[in-house]
Formats: C-alpha cells, structure tokens, sequence
C-alpha cells in the first residue's frame, strides 16, 4: 500500500510537471553556506617551513669519508675543504659517520647505514675531535654540512636491542628483522610506534646540532619513517638553528612541513634513457611539467648523475650517461632542481667504488672540474636559476628539432637565461618556433653576445648545449 501510494504521488509529480507546473528555481550556486562562511578562500602556500636563506642557491656535494681521501679520515677530508670551495659546493652531506655494527656486518668495514651508536664517531674516520674541526673548516671556507642519518633501522649489536626491544618490530615469527622485501641483512628494524623511540632519535639528532654545530641531515630512506615523526623534529631542530634537510624519498607531502628537499628520482630514468639515445629529448617533459604544475613552488628536487647507490649498485656516471655526461650535468644545473656532485666524478671516476672495503678515489686532473667550476658559479650568480619560488619557472621553448634538443627559459624579476641542449651526436641548426626567446642575450660558455628571434636557428654542437644570459 505504501509503494501504491508513493508511486501515485511520483505519478501526479510526473502529470504536473508535463503539464507545465514550475519547477524549482535553480539555486544560486556561488551562495556560500552559512556552515561555511568562516572558511577562507585566500590561497595559503602549502609550504610551512623555511628555507635557510643560504641554500637559495646551494650545490651539494657528497662525501663517502671512507673513499674520498687515501687516509679515508676526517682530517684528510678537512684539506679537501679549499678546493671544493673554489669549485662552488655549498652543502657537503657526509655518509654516517657513526660507528658500524659488527654483528652480520657485511665485508670486511661494512656498512655506514649499519649504525651501532647514534651519539659515537666512526673510529676508521677519526675522533669526535676530528669531526667538530671538520665542520669548523667548513664553515669557515662557507659551506655547510649535513649528516646522512638513519632513523629507520640500526645494526643488530646496537646497545639499544638489549636496553629497549620494545623499539624494534618484529617479523611473523615474532623476532627481529631487516626491513621487509631487502637484502639488508646488517640492519633490523625500528618499530615508530613506540614514544620512547621518538623521543630519543629526536634527541639523538637534535645533539650532533647542539654539540657539533651540523646545519642539517640527508635522511635515509625517510619514506619508512613516519611523517609525523619528521615533522616534529625538524620543529625541534629548528628550535635550535635553522637547519636543511634531505629525505632520501620522492613525495610532495614530505615538503610541507618537514624537509627542505626530496630526491628527484623520476628525472634519473628519462635523463639516463635520452643520454644514451633510447628516448627522445621529450622523455623528461613529464618530470619538469610535474615539478612546475603539481609540486609547490618552493619545494627543492635533488638531481646528480651519479651518488653512492648508484655508483656502487647500478654502475658510474659514464656507464649511464656516456658521451652526454656533460650535457645532463649542465641541465641538473640549469632546469629546475638542486645540482649534487658524488665524490671523485670532477675527477673524472670511471669506476665503480666498494662499498664495504676500503677502495679510495684516484684523484687526476679532469675537464669534469673546469664544467661543475662554470655551473657552479652561474648559478651563484644568476638569481633566475636558484631554488624554490624565488628562481624562474622553467617554460618551454620549441624547435624543430623536439627529440634532440631539450629547450627552456627560467626568468624572474633580475635574470634570465635561454637553454639548448642537444643531446644527439651530430651538430644541430635549431629553429626556434614558440616560447618568450626574444632578446639580446650573452652566451655564457663564450661570452659573445647574441640576438634571439623567433623564426632563427641557433647551432648547438654534438652532445653541447647554449646556455644565453642576460
């Protein structure tokens, strides 16, 4: 009877209408609910913290203490501190330079990220002592450093598996275990859920800043940690000094409120396939319209060619990027994103390093060091290159020539700079087609000056590029 019922009244609804009875005026969509009316519609930057003003225009270099000299010490590194300078480096990030676990231990020094004591210093790199003069060094010759720090595990013969097992998780089996799915056999797992635990690895790190005057850490696989174990420690680093901080992890929320940068693993791929001629040129498009479009402004993307797991697992630099090494090197530069150096590639290594024995970099002579010199130094002075929102977004130029050449300008308020790079091995004619390239402008690499129009063709050499100022 209901159903009747309801049904007739559907029916005379239907009848009416048909009939032309009104129906209800449209309401006025862009009326705010009352519920609503407290909430604001301003745009807020989805970045909450603050870039250290130093790291606006910042390089990174990175330092495996046990390959980088022949000693493999502290006071070794610490002579190096000039000419790193001289090249442009800002922020050196140190490997763990805690003491190494020798349960399970791997090879013969085994591995810095298998940490026994979080407050100790490796013996094989020196003494406390060492380590403070180092980064008093640095500091002086104006760079700073950053630790590598690992949160999420430990070694298995950390005096904290006896003090607090309660700390570590726990397999199926009910014991402790590497992190899942690796072959990290030298390390267990911490278990972050767990306040203690926070409240001393918090403790642990805000220390090095405290005693040692560090500026910040390059976090270890920091997408296993929590994020909101992160963000209150960079609350409480920050607390001390203002700090930098790397996450070895590619996500956009991680910038909020925590990290200052996250790797840029999604251009690594594209740029590996173009160097080596199995992509074209507009491989990486889909990196840099992602970092400009949906990625914050002022969110910082590390770039380098090579680092310690890629030297050390997958091959060096030359192996993956050939003869256009210098050419990528010269776009982690000037595109979007915060350039890094691994040790011994501006000398030209072409070999893979060990990583758990001692096998040092040969140092020599090599053009690598004149072309991170000249990077370097443009992108110290050349505002429309440096990070974040205060840089130039990158737009792009098209040519006739999209799957060799790679082209862009960054402009802001001070700079600007046209880029070609070709990455095919034959000498290019590039005509410009679209894009705000108009100008007078200064080649950088040899500071003649030249016009730019649309319409013209700008040569650029086999695996070169043309990068334009003004």
């Amino acid at each position: 009877m209901k159903w009747i019922v309801g049904g007739a009244v559907l029916v005379a609804a239907a009848l009416l209408i048909g009939c032309g009875a009104e129906a209800p005026q449209d309401k006025d969509v862009t009326t705010v609910p009352k519920a609503a009316q407290a909430i604001s519609f301003n745009p807020e930057p989805y970045i909450k913290l603050q870039h250290p003003e130093w790291s606006r225009n910042a390089a990174v270099y990175q330092i495996n203490t046990r390959q980088f000299t022949p000693e493999g010490t502290f006071k070794a590194a610490e002579a190096q501190l000039p000419r790193l300078s001289a090249m442009g480096v800002d922020i050196l990030w140190l490997m763990p330079i805690h003491p190494i676990g020798e349960v399970n231990r791997k090879g013969t020094l085994g591995s810095p990220y298998s940490v026994k004591d979080y407050f100790g210093v490796n013996p094989e790199f020196g003494s406390e002592q060492d380590f403070r003069d180092f980064v008093t060094a640095a500091h002086a010759q104006g760079m700073y450093v950053i630790l590598d720090w690992v949160a999420n595990h430990s070694a298995w013969d950390n005096p904290l598996v006896e003090e607090h097992p309660e700390w570590y998780s726990r397999d199926w089996k009910g014991e402790y275990h590497p992190t899942p799915w690796w072959d990290w056999t030298d390390i267990i797992d911490f278990d972050y859920s767990q306040p203690e635990l926070r409240e001393y690895m918090t403790g642990a790190m805000s220390y090095w800043v405290r005693e040692f005057d560090v500026d910040g850490y390059r976090c270890d696989v920091a997408g296993y940690v929590p994020l909101d174990f992160w963000e209150s420690t960079r609350q409480a680093l920050d607390a001390i000094k203002p700090v930098f901080m790397l996450a070895e992890w590619e996500a956009r929320d991680l910038h909020a409120r925590a990290f200052d940068m996250t790797y840029g693993w999604s251009w690594t791929g594209p740029a590996r396939d173009i160097a080596l001629g199995k992509s074209p040129a507009t491989a990486l498009i889909d990196f840099y319209v992602k970092t400009g479009e949906a990625w914050p402004a002022d969110a910082y993307r590390l770039l380098g060619t090579s680092n310690h797991d890629y030297n050390a697992w997958e091959g060096t630099a030359y192996e993956h990027f050939g003869d256009n090494l210098e050419a990528m090197t010269v776009l982690s530069v000037v595109g979007t994103g915060v350039p890094m150096v691994y040790n011994g590639q501006e000398a030209g290594n072409d070999r893979r390093l060990a990583f758990f024995e001692k096998d040092p970099i040969v140092w020599r002579e090599d053009p690598m060091a004149a072309l991170y010199t000249q990077v370097f130094s443009l992108l110290e002075e050349n505002t429309a290159l440096w990070h974040g929102d205060v840089g130039g977004k990158m737009i792009r130029i098209w040519t006739d020539k999209t799957d060799q050449v790679f082209s862009f300008t960054r402009e802001n308020s001070n700079d600007k700079v046209l880029v070609l790079i070709n990455f095919s091995d034959e000498a290019l004619d590039a005509t410009l087609i679209d894009g705000p390239a108009e100008g007078g402008y200064t080649d950088y690499f040899t500071q003649q000056a030249i016009s730019v129009s649309l319409g013209d063709s700008i040569s650029i050499p086999a695996h070169g590029w043309r990068v334009l100022v003004r």
